[in-house]
């Protein structure tokens, strides 16, 4: 497994990492019945295959898998970078409110060392931006976390370039967690430039576009009403059957290197400029062993052109940047 630093001094950490949305249980999100032995078992076989960071949340099936994760890590927490995330509050009814408030932070702080019985947070995020709480208060609250110990750094997730240059005057950011895969680029114009040019880690998450990517998917299939992804943009009509054209021309480039269209989509994102970790769902021991295929190994500069003409050439409306536009603008000076 290949390991990079998280940031400018953040942990050592895989480059691809278990996320673990999904492993929460059927209400999350409509991910269908999930076993927890066998998610168990997984995180456990990541760890020994080198896989070391775990992605969670306080939410993630109202604080189920971070239950899960602390059973999967026992006797073994030395071995395992945990980023849980903040920001998310679940009330009486178990709808969700936003708030990166200090006092929810140092609240929800002690639930999630509770649930995954650990002294200590490796990664401590805000999963989203929260408007109504100044980001001096909440960047000043994870000051006060990592000088207290319950935390070791500081992160967030889908922060803009605005937003992480104000927070990062306050407290220094290990990472910011982004949405990004072969169809959604539009990161590259200003986030991973700001984040490359200031020792920012970058972990993506939907690498395979939430199954896409994966080959899960052909012309004519549809989404249970009940899961999140029959609500979102890449799978609305129209641009799903354009996608499908992707995925058909795709996957032959894939088979040339033996591998396959998830093994290509996973390479491609890690060997991107800025990009430390790509964060995979996984919940059965078989898809570590195909998800670590995608490693050792680069797809040649030939091979990413012509990766990129077959998605121009859908004309899905998703803005894609190669690497030598976005990494032009890391030379500005820095903020």
């Amino acid at each position: 497994m290949e390991y990079r630093t998280l940031g400018r001094s953040g942990p050592e950490v895989s480059v691809i990492a278990q996320g673990t949305w999904a492993i929460g249980g059927p209400w999350a999100h409509g991910w269908g019945p999930v076993d927890d032995q066998a998610s168990i078992r997984t995180i456990r076989c990541a760890l020994d295959a080198g896989v070391n960071l775990i992605d969670t949340a306080n939410v993630y099936g109202l604080g189920h898998a971070e239950e899960i994760i602390a059973q999967a890590v026992q006797g073994q927490r030395e071995k395992a970078v945990i980023a849980t995330k903040v920001g998310a509050v679940v009330d009486a009814q178990g709808g969700i409110t936003w708030d990166s408030t200090p006092a929810a932070l140092f609240k929800e702080v002690e639930t999630s060392l509770r649930r995954l019985q650990t002294d200590y947070i490796d990664i401590y995020q805000i999963h989203w931006p929260d408007a109504a709480t100044p980001l001096a208060d909440t960047m000043g609250a994870f000051n006060r976390l990592i000088e207290q110990g319950k935390i070791r750094y500081a992160a967030v997730c889908n922060f803009t370039r605005a937003q992480l240059e104000e927070s990062i005057k306050v407290c220094p950011l290990v990472s910011n967690q982004i949405r990004y895969n072969l169809l959604e680029r539009d990161n590259e114009a200003d986030v991973i430039p700001f984040c490359i040019q200031n020792g920012i880690g970058l972990m993506a998450y939907g690498p395979l576009a939430h199954g896409l990517l994966a080959g899960e998917f052909k012309l004519g299939d549809h989404l249970r009403p009940d899961d999140w992804r029959s609500r979102y943009t890449l799978f609305e009509p129209g641009l799903f059957e354009k996608i499908m054209g992707v995925v058909d021309q795709l996957k032959p480039v894939a088979e040339s290197y033996q591998r396959t269209l998830a093994h290509l989509a996973l390479n491609w994102i890690i060997n991107r400029p800025g990009i430390t970790t790509a964060l995979v769902g996984m919940l059965q021991p078989w898809q570590l062993e195909e998800n670590t295929l995608a490693t050792g190994w680069t797809l040649s500069q030939d091979d990413l052109k012509k990766i990129d003409q077959i998605i121009e050439s859908a004309d899905l409306g998703l803005r894609i940047l190669p690497p030598d536009e976005y990494l032009e603008k890391t030379k500005e000076k820095p903020a």
